[in-house]
């Protein structure tokens, strides 16, 4: 099962794998906890669109994602939904299948369009180079660094997300549009290296898998960061004993992985109604 890492480059996407996976997957407890797991999408997508313009005007392979990521990120922070008929996650899907209409449109007049829309579905996490891997490590831990300092800012508004409580954050919130920038700082570099399709998965299947095994909110984190590396290791190690592509690899073994909790989670809920019914009335 370790025979992948005898081949460097196999190294690499697994350290890439733990790198963005552990932070995805911490942030997606929020993201799940305030009900927007369209944002990730709609981020991550914008930020590929940025990828197909920079590519269409031949400049700007760096700058224009980050720019339009941080921009989508900016106008997403001040969403505040009123109207109790529509949902915050409506406008944000249009976000995403905007953007996604826009990128095909781009990818289309590429000479190799094809495999351009393939890439950034899923990456190409086998390429990664180390000097990549220690620029996203250095992203990651600054964005790390400011979630856990200000932690307690960060879960209050989320909990308020959760109660319903979301109208009164406000217009602009101080903290709301922190946690964006970081998801969509986030999102920016994780799409170069894994694709949108397997950072959704790194944001959302984690967190819902371990919510659905915890109450606590400690444990929810180390679940979620927990199953994040599992996911990387065991579809890369799929990838590799396979030869199937890495990226949707991973992202099957999220899938797996949920089912997995999900099954338990129905089973221990029947053991524990049942346990209930049995006992006898006093």
């Amino acid at each position: 099962m370790l025979d992948m890492f005898q081949l460097p480059f196999m190294v690499q996407a697994f350290a890439a794998a733990v790198i963005t996976g552990v932070l995805l997957s911490y942030l997606g407890v929020h993201v799940v906890g305030r009900g927007i797991v369209f944002v990730d999408l709609a981020l991550g997508q914008i930020s590929s669109l940025g990828v197909a313009f920079a590519a269409y005007i031949g400049t700007g392979l760096t700058t224009i994602p980050l720019v339009f990521t941080l921009t989508g990120a900016l106008l997403m922070s001040f969403l505040n939904i009123r109207d109790k008929r529509l949902k915050q996650e409506a406008i944000i899907g249009i976000f995403y299948a905007f953007a996604s209409a826009l990128t095909v449109l781009l990818i289309s007049k590429t000479p190799h369009g094809d495999s351009d829309i393939q890439e950034v579905l899923f990456g190409n996490i086998l390429s990664i180079s180390w000097q990549q891997i220690s620029n996203v490590g250095i992203v990651f831990g600054a964005i790390a660094l400011v979630q856990l300092i200000f932690a307690g800012k960060f879960f209050k508004l989320t909990e308020s997300f959760e109660n319903g409580e979301n109208h009164l954050v406000g217009i602009f919130n101080v903290w709301n549009f922190l946690f964006y920038i970081s998801i969509g700082l986030a999102i920016v570099y994780a799409v170069k290296i894994n694709g949108v399709i397997p950072v959704f998965s790194y944001l959302i299947i984690p967190a819902v898998s371990a919510i659905m095994l915890s109450k606590n909110k400690i444990a929810v984190i180390l679940i979620a960061v927990l199953i994040s590396i599992l996911g990387g290791f065991f579809g890369l190690d799929f990838s590799f004993h396979f030869d199937f592509p890495a990226g949707a690899s991973v992202v099957a073994v999220l899938g797996g992985i949920f089912i997995i909790c999900a099954a338990f989670k129905i089973i221990r809920d029947l053991i524990f109604k049942k346990s209930v019914t049995e006992q006898p009335a006093h």
